[in-house]
């Protein structure tokens, strides 16, 4: 008798979710799904605002990435004005994004999935958490704390905030740095290093204990993201580049204005998160996982040339000697991935700061609406993000589009939680720990839902296995 188990709701990740695991006849495990049961409707609701309010109101989509979107916001208010923003004003920008990098890869390294990672997959789930964190290995928890501060004390600096801020704004930016400001950053920047050097050992580590997780994480699919015009990592700006599983480039870097060519997206009746595919891969097939591809620190790695800082260039070689020389395909490795991302930013930040013009005042360009169309694309910590606006002569919004970075990944991790399923489920039984190899394989992507976490204590979890005619013939629950 065909059954299902759910998984509800999924803890450790930003936002809320389930995940049901369908069983066959024979007991085994069918396919796995991820469902997202939260509806938001921001698309729709902007529809009738001014363009230029939109960075401020997208910025609430999540108190995690309040910052990413405010910077896909105010590009496509750059475009829609038609005007190339103050040299400074992007260096900037760059500066808020990179720290962004760094408080989110910190949080979803340290606090999210350190516990699974140096505690275990079948550790005590009570203290399978931060707080287990802190009691085992209290220096890596407190300097884990320590730089996510850090990310986002640099973006308070610069936007007096460090959450929902109005700073970033369509031509520029509100306000420049000062000397001070500046000092007061470049003083951080030696302590962030050290604290991600301590990551990478232990990460590096960690990795002969869960040799079978990498082997289950590693699938083929596509690579997308952005690139500098050289080739290079690019985290704010650069052109739209797809890779192959191998390496081998697909578009090698397009507009960003021409994502359409490459990405459509499906929908399924089980969750309010799309699926985006690559388009010219042909019709979207879910249950063949046709036209997926990953976005995020993996994928950015993968389809880069070179970092483009020296620290992080040295451990991008490390990197690739996981896989081919020149991609890595285990999901597992999005952790390592995030570590390296840190570094580069830090370095980009120390580099950056220390560029003569950085204290201009000239930070923002000033126009009307002078096109009807604009699109903003930034590389998220998560991965592209996409905000595509069109508006009337007035600059009131008539359609808004947003492809978030989780949505990208959507059919990567279905897939990813239907091999670990297909691993450790047999039957209607399931331990705690499998419960917790099967979260974390969404963890590894580090999905944002919403604006909320979940990361402390047991929260609430049920599995139900239903018969076909819809009756729950058992029930596991965490409470």
């Amino acid at each position: 008798m065909a059954t299902i188990v759910r998984i509800e709701p999924v803890t450790r990740i930003e936002g809320h979710a389930k995940v049901s695991i369908y069983l066959d006849d024979c007991g085994e495990v069918s396919e796995a799904r991820l469902h997202v049961v939260e509806f938001r409707a921001f698309e729709k609701f902007c529809v009738g605002r001014p363009f230029y309010e939109m960075p401020g109101i997208t910025n609430r989509i999540c108190g995690i990435c309040p910052t990413s979107h405010a910077l896909a916001s105010v590009k496509a208010g750059d475009a829609i004005m038609g005007v190339a923003i103050p040299p400074v004003a992007e260096k900037l920008r760059r500066i808020f994004n990179w720290a962004q990098y760094i408080q989110s890869h910190a949080l979803s390294f340290f606090h999210l999935s350190a516990p699974d990672l140096l505690l275990g997959f079948d550790h005590d789930p009570a203290t399978r958490n931060v707080m287990g964190l802190i009691q085992h290995y209290p220096e890596v928890a407190r300097k884990g704390i320590r730089l996510r501060g850090m990310g986002q004390e640099i973006i308070r600096i610069l936007a007096d905030k460090s959450i929902h801020q109005a700073w970033a704004v369509p031509g520029g930016v509100r306000q420049p740095l000062n000397a001070e400001k500046r000092d007061a950053i470049k003083v951080m920047l030696p302590e962030a290093f050290e604290t991600v050097e301590l990551a990478l050992d232990l990460l590096k580590q960690s990795f002969a204990r869960f040799v079978g997780e990498i082997e289950i994480y590693d699938f083929p699919s596509l690579f997308a993201g952005l690139v500098t015009p050289e080739g290079g990592l690019e985290q704010y700006g650069g052109l739209l580049r797809f890779a192959a599983n191998d390496g081998t480039l697909i578009e090698s870097g397009a507009a960003n204005d021409r994502y359409r060519d490459f990405i459509e997206e499906a929908t399924e009746d089980w969750s309010y998160l799309k699926f985006p595919f690559f388009k010219p891969e042909g019709p979207y097939n879910r249950s063949e996982y046709a036209g997926m591809y990953r976005v995020g620190p993996l994928a950015r790695l993968n389809i880069c040339d070179f970092a483009g800082t020296p620290r992080a260039d040295e451990e991008l070689e490390a990197f690739r000697r996981l896989g081919n020389g020149r991609t890595v395909t285990s999901s597992f490795h999005y952790h390592y991935a995030r570590l390296i991302e840190i570094l580069f930013s830090l370095e980009k930040i120390g580099q950056t700061l220390d560029e003569e013009d950085i204290l201009d005042d000239w930070v923002c360009a000033e126009a009307g609406v002078n096109r009807l169309k604009g699109i903003g694309m930034v590389e998220a910590p998560r991965g592209t993000l996409i905000h595509d606006y069109s508006v009337d002569r007035n600059g009131l919004i008539t359609d808004v589009n947003l492809i978030v970075s989780t949505g990208h990944n959507n059919l990567a991790m279905n897939r990813t939680i239907t091999n670990i399923a297909k691993k450790y489920v047999h039957g209607d039984s399931v331990t705690e720990g499998v419960l917790n190899r099967v979260e974390h394989g969404i963890r590894a992507y580090d999905p944002c839902l919403s604006c909320s976490t979940h990361a402390v204590g047991r929260m609430p979890l049920v599995i139900r296995v239903i018969s076909p005619d819809g009756l729950v013939v058992k029930e596991y629950s965490r409470d």
